[in-house]
């Protein structure tokens, strides 16, 4: 199984989050966040439309970073689960990833990212 260094767990900070492109598609298709001392790893997708959340460049979390935030929809994400607690797609979720921290990196399957690529 093939994984991709995305970045030092150290690069990430509480209530931030980060984009991430592995498979080089020039955009990001996932993003991790730290939520209460945990690291979480999301696809860039609202189960709305299946549009991306970010209005720029690594902003997928509420000013005050408590939510991730669909921009186009207004929907609101607990950090935590990923589940949509406010708006167009109340009750579904993000799609989490899974991920391991290897020597202070975090790192996922290119296997994983395949999954549902157009």
């Amino acid at each position: 199984m093939e994984k991709v260094a995305l970045c030092l767990v150290s690069e990430l900070a509480e209530g931030q989050s980060r984009g991430f492109d592995p498979l080089g598609l020039g955009r990001d298709s996932l993003f991790a966040l730290v939520h209460q001392g945990e690291v979480r790893l999301y696809r860039n997708s609202c189960p709305h439309l299946d549009v991306r959340l970010e209005y720029r460049k690594d902003r997928f979390m509420s000013a005050d970073g408590q939510r991730v935030i669909c921009y186009a929809h207004g929907a609101q994400f607990l950090p935590e689960s990923g589940l949509c607690v406010y708006g167009p797609c109340l009750g579904e979720s993000l799609s989490a990833l899974e991920y391991r921290i290897e020597k202070g990196w975090l790192m996922i399957s290119i296997d994983q990212l395949q999954v549902g690529v157009a």
